[in-house]
């Protein structure tokens, strides 16, 4: 494991962690408060990136993007179901 995959995989990780709570209130207030395109653009371009990082062997990165990314794709998802 090169340290480039710690840090990577921990400051990603972090980022996905903030949006826990934004998930969490968009189901419990059955809204969707992004807008499509970012949710969009954001969900596939970390799965993208997770797989770009599994050619370079970087694991934990990878895992921990498509952790993000997947946060992502609920905020989407989220806007789509509850749309007005």
């Amino acid at each position: 494991m090169v340290w480039q995959d710690t840090i990577i995989a921990i400051l990603t990780f972090l980022f996905g962690y903030a949006l826990i709570p934004q998930v969490y209130q968009g189901f419990k207030n059955k809204q969707g408060i992004i807008v499509i395109q970012t949710g969009f653009i954001s969900f596939v371009g970390l799965y993208i990136l997770a797989f770009v990082y599994l050619t370079l062997n970087l694991y934990f990165a990878a895992a921990m993007v498509l952790f993000t990314g997947t946060l992502w794709y609920l905020l989407l998802f989220q806007k789509i179901l509850y749309r007005k």
